[in-house]
């Protein structure tokens, strides 16, 4: 008898034990969950496209955004950076991906990724921010840095961003917004970033300048 309750003891504990976010789901407390990796029930790391696809059989056909999606997902990989498809459960309403500057992830949430030109603009934006991560000296710090000048951004997102996000959040996310919506732009970008040319590819704001000498990034 002792022996059978010994077994069934290891087995209860053996059971891994999921963590859930306090405040309960679909709230800023639950993408932080997420975003620690604490929360992983229903989060699936995506290591190339058919991890997105095979989730929505037979209803979109993902081939023609395949070239450019695999060009960022390589140089993402390449800078440590991991793609997830997360449940809908842990994004606040409304939220379609989120980039994280300290685990350098972002995921992207599943309820609307089966419409290959929303997974574009998502994965663009998302990895547009993990674009300006590096311009701010290296993926690996939670800094993040305008990757243009500001008076670059087509006034068309930059107007729609100041409707929609906190005064502090535009200029970066006026030109990820751009960046979501524009072929290329993110990939070229990110590209940079892996191979250890972004300040030649893309000319630092003075201010950026000025951090990066400052923390020995650059010389001058």
């Amino acid at each position: 008898m002792k022996k059978l309750l010994a077994v069934i003891a290891a087995t209860f504990l053996s059971v891994p034990v999921l963590a859930e976010p306090t405040k309960g789901f679909y709230t800023n407390d639950s993408m932080g969950c997420m975003l620690l990796r604490e929360c992983t029930d229903g989060v699936e790391e995506v290591t190339n496209l058919l991890d997105i696809s095979r989730q929505y059989p037979n209803t979109s056909d993902f081939t023609p955004v395949a070239t450019e999606f695999n060009i960022m997902l390589t140089s993402l990989n390449r800078v440590g950076v991991k793609v997830f498809l997360a449940d809908e459960k842990y994004f606040p309403v409304g939220h379609r991906g989120v980039y994280h500057t300290v685990g350098n992830n972002f995921f992207l949430n599943k309820t609307f990724m089966h419409r290959p030109g929303v997974l574009m603009s998502v994965m663009r934006h998302e990895g547009w921010h993990a674009a300006q991560d590096c311009m701010a000296g290296t993926i690996n710090n939670s800094m993040i840095a305008i990757i243009m000048p500001e008076d670059n951004v087509p006034p068309l997102w930059r107007e729609m961003v100041e409707r929609t996000y906190p005064k502090s959040a535009v200029p970066w996310e006026a030109e990820a917004t751009w960046a979501g919506k524009t072929e290329g732009m993110t990939a070229d970008a990110l590209n940079a970033c892996a191979a250890g040319q972004m300040w030649m590819e893309y000319e630092p704001t003075p201010l950026t300048r000025k951090y990066l000498v400052k923390e020995g990034y650059i010389s001058k």
